[in-house]
C-alpha cells in the first residue's frame, strides 16, 4: 500500500512537472546594441524577414506588442517613415516540427535509448544545431510499450533597430525558442517579451530566459 502511494504520488509530481513546463518558455537571446537613452526618438515598427515578410493582420498585431514595449522603455511612436528617428525591422519564423523519441529504460527490462534529430531546416534562416537531450523532458503522447515521443518546434523572432536616414545600427536582437507548440499567437508574444527581458541588454551578451507562454491580449 505505501509504495502505491508513493508511486501515485510521483505520478502526480510528474504531471505537475509536464503542466509547469506547458506554461513556460524556455529561451535563449542574444542581443547586440548601443541604443541611445530615451530622448524623444521615435520608432516605426516594419516587416522583416520570414513570416512576417508580407505585413498583414498578424504582423500589425505582433508589431503593436513589440510598439508597446518600446514604449514602456521611453521610446515614442512615430505615424511614418518620415517622421520617425528609428526603424524598427521584426522577422519571426517557426519550422515545421521534429518527432522526437525515446523509450522507458525500465520497461520491460529494456536499457532504452534516445533519440533526436540532427540539424533542421529553419525557413528563412538556414540550417541550425541539433537538438539536445534533457531540453524540457516530455510528458505528453507516446506509442505504449515504453516508447514515449512528441513533436518539438523551433521558432526565432529577430528585431533589428538602425537610424533613420544614416542607416546606422543601434540594436540588432535574437531569440530562439523550443515547444511543443506551434502557435505562433502564444509564441510570438512570448518571444517578444524574453527580447525585451533587460533591454536592451549588455552589448554581446547571450542570456536564457524563462517566460510564461499565454496569448497576448
Amino acid at each position: 500500500m505505501r509504495i502505491k502511494k508513493i508511486a501515485t504520488a510521483a505520478l502526480l509530481g510528474v504531471a505537475a512537472l509536464g503542466l509547469s513546463a506547458c506554461n513556460t518558455l524556455n529561451t535563449t537571446v542574444s542581443r547586440y546594441q548601443a541604443m541611445p537613452a530615451p530622448q524623444g526618438q521615435t520608432f516605426l515598427v516594419v516587416p522583416g524577414e520570414g513570416m512576417a515578410a508580407n505585413g498583414g493582420l498578424e504582423f500589425e498585431r505582433y508589431a503593436g506588442i513589440v510598439a508597446q514595449q518600446l514604449q514602456a522603455h521611453g521610446y515614442a511612436p512615430a505615424t511614418s517613415a518620415q517622421n520617425a528617428s528609428m526603424i524598427v525591422s521584426m522577422g519571426y519564423g517557426i519550422d515545421t516540427g521534429q518527432v522526437h523519441v525515446r523509450s522507458d529504460p525500465f520497461y520491460g527490462g529494456g536499457y532504452g535509448y534516445p533519440y533526436y534529430g540532427g540539424g533542421f531546416f529553419y525557413p528563412h534562416y538556414g540550417f541550425r544545431s541539433p537538438f539536445y537531450y534533457g531540453w524540457g523532458d516530455p510528458f505528453w503522447g507516446g506509442y505504449g510499450g515504453g516508447i514515449d515521443s512528441w513533436v518539438e518546434y523551433h521558432s526565432q523572432l529577430d528585431l533589428h533597430i538602425r537610424a533613420a536616414g544614416t542607416n546606422q545600427p543601434l540594436f540588432d536582437g535574437r531569440v530562439q525558442a523550443r515547444s511543443e507548440s506551434n502557435r505562433l499567437d502564444v509564441l510570438v508574444p512570448s518571444l517578444v517579451e524574453a527580447l525585451f527581458t533587460g533591454f536592451p541588454g549588455q552589448n554581446g551578451e547571450v542570456v536564457k530566459i524563462t517566460v510564461p507562454k499565454t496569448p497576448h491580449a
